[in-house]
């Protein structure tokens, strides 16, 4: 994997300027590679982060998990030195947002949630852009641009036109593109969104096959349970701007009183089953999904499901199939709250935005 370059080349006005020798190293090994202390952010009277703290330890995936309209991008645009904050701090790599942005800018590598990368120029045209406009000389270029494109899965669509890349593809070029600075830190929004299947899960492996291999510190934000669950160390779940809770996917999990979703499909429910159901033991909630199919919450999955099996054969009603299923993030967003998260991502939608432009 790339190591940090010495840049000796023209750079971009709104790009940082060029510093000699470890401009992307933690200062005097710090064990945090974020801190953010009371952060705030306001458009007009409009609040869309408030007093929001938190730390990411240098060499983990920290998620932010909340739906669109949360505040994620926002304290994004902010610990990227992009939006300014009304008030409290945040440091990346050891640098101010505010008083040392261009440390910051030395230290990050940033995919934004949009597809930025030309569809007119080939991979490697897009790559040698950036690489340019960090200053890489013709040598650096030529050495690094090869090695990004290998660690991404594209050597063999180097010279492909970028328009004929399906989204997952373009999706791994652009963080490849933002590896050419050999950040320390990388900022990836959404990184999946509007992905099929197949493309997300290439994505995931990517993102920590470069973890483990360049040793990356990395902040995503999402929207997905499943991939917040499947990629982070820690989670951060945020809902109208506010940090809501902050833990390992796992003790957030364990945190849920209601641990455990029972589903069972039923032949012939009679008069009084959602009664009879509610009297299992453990049991805290029943509903009925019609159709037969029954979704049971309880504190204990196992021995409900014994107990249902038993009520059932006394009954004389045949069970079509039963299933056990853990406490999820979407059941832990619900818990800290109160909705669930595609509920709260469909409200968003109409969220007043036009602050965003004054």
């Amino acid at each position: 994997m790339p190591v940090l370059l010495t840049e000796d080349g023209a750079s971009s006005s709104h790009l940082p300027s060029k510093k000699p020798n470890g401009v992307n190293a933690m200062n005097g090994g710090e064990t945090n590679a974020i801190e953010v202390t009371k952060l705030n952010k306001q458009f007009g009277d409009f609040v869309a982060v408030k007093e929001v703290s938190f730390t990411v330890h240098t060499g983990e995936i920290f998620g932010l998990l909340g739906p669109n309209g949360a505040g994620k991008t926002t304290l994004i645009r902010m610990m990227t030195t992009l939006t300014p904050p009304t008030s409290g701090s945040a440091k990346v790599g050891g640098h101010d947002v505010v008083t040392d942005a261009d440390g910051v800018r030395h230290a990050i590598g940033v995919i934004p949630q949009a597809l930025t990368s030309d569809p007119e120029l080939t991979a490697r045209e897009n790559m040698m852009i950036h690489a340019k406009l960090y200053g890489l000389t013709r040598s650096e270029r030529e050495k690094l641009i090869p090695q990004l494109l290998e660690s991404v899965g594209l050597t063999e669509f180097t010279d492909k036109l970028v328009g004929s890349f399906s989204g997952g593809m373009r999706r791994r070029l652009e963080i490849a593109r933002g590896l050419v600075h050999s950040p320390k830190i990388m900022f990836l929004d959404e990184p999946t969104t509007g992905l099929d299947p197949v493309s997300r899960t290439a994505v995931w492996e990517m993102i920590t096959k470069l973890k483990e291999s360049a040793g990356l510190t990395i902040l995503l934000t999402t929207h997905y349970m499943d991939e917040a669950d499947k990629l982070c160390d820690r989670i951060a779940i945020v809902d109208h701007g506010q940090l809501v809770a902050l833990d390992t996917p796992a003790k957030l999990k364990d945190s849920v009183p209601v641990v455990d979703l029972v589903e069972a499909e039923f032949d012939n429910s009679p008069a009084g089953w959602k009664a009879s159901l509610e009297k299992l033991e453990g049991v805290a909630s029943v509903a009925d999904h019609g159709d037969g199919m029954w979704h049971i919450s309880t504190t204990n999955g196992p021995v409900t499901v014994r107990e249902l099996m038993d009520l059932a054969r006394d009954r004389g009603v045949n069970v079509r199939r039963v299933s056990v299923q853990g406490t999820t993030l979407d059941d832990v967003f619900l818990y800290y709250t109160g909705r669930q998260l595609r509920d709260a991502a469909s409200e968003t939608v109409k969220r007043d935005v036009s602050h965003l432009y004054k």
